[in-house]
C-alpha cells in the first residue's frame, strides 16, 4: 500500500515538473475582409478566446492603413501616436505577450473615427491539461481512509531475516 503511494506521489511530482504544453492560435483581424473600413471588428472579436501567446495578423494593402497600438483613450478618442510607432507593412503580426486590455487603432486620415479600430482583451494562460491528458489523482489515498493514517492503523515496520 505504501509502495501505491510512494508512485502515484512520485508520478504526480515528475508530471508537474514538465511544462504545460499550449499550441498559441494565429488570429487574423476580421478573418478574410482583413484589416479595411466598413467592418465591425468589436463583432469579430466578441466570443474569441485570446490567450498570452497568441498572434493577432493585421492583413491590408500596403500604404492604405496602418496599425497603432494605443492606450483606453487613444482607442475611445481615436489619437494618434507619433508616425514612428505605426505598423505600415500590409501583414502586421503582434504577439500577445501580457494578459489586459489592448487596443488598436488605424491611424489614416479618419479611418479610426469611422470605425476601424479593434478592443480585445487577452486573458493570462490557462493551467489547463491537455484534453488527451487524464485528470490529476486525488490526493486522498487509495484505502478510501483519511489522510494521514489513524495511529490505530500503524504498523510496525517487520523485516523478514530471510530477505537475501
Amino acid at each position: 500500500m505504501a509502495f501505491n503511494r510512494v508512485c502515484i506521489l512520485f508520478l504526480v511530482a515528475a508530471a508537474m515538473s514538465f511544462p504545460i504544453m499550449s499550441s498559441a492560435t494565429e488570429f487574423i483581424v476580421g478573418d478574410d475582409s482583413g484589416w479595411t473600413l466598413g467592418f465591425d471588428y468589436q463583432a469579430w472579436a466578441e466570443g474569441k478566446n485570446f490567450q498570452v501567446g497568441d498572434k493577432i495578423v493585421f492583413k491590408y494593402l500596403e500604404g492604405a492603413h496602418t496599425v497603432f497600438k494605443v492606450n483606453g483613450t487613444g482607442f475611445q478618442n481615436c489619437i494618434k501616436p507619433p508616425a514612428n510607432e505605426a505598423l505600415t507593412s500590409g501583414n502586421d503580426t503582434i504577439v500577445l505577450a501580457t494578459a489586459g486590455r489592448k487596443w488598436y487603432i488605424c491611424g489614416v486620415g479618419s479611418h479610426c473615427d469611422m470605425g476601424q479600430k479593434l478592443a480585445i482583451t487577452v486573458q493570462a494562460p490557462a493551467l489547463a491539461l491537455s484534453p488527451n491528458m487524464p485528470p490529476s489523482p486525488s490526493p486522498t489515498p487509495l484505502s478510501g481512509k483519511p489522510y494521514p493514517p489513524k495511529v490505530a492503523d500503524k504498523r510496525p515496520f517487520l523485516m523478514n531475516p530471510h530477505w537475501w
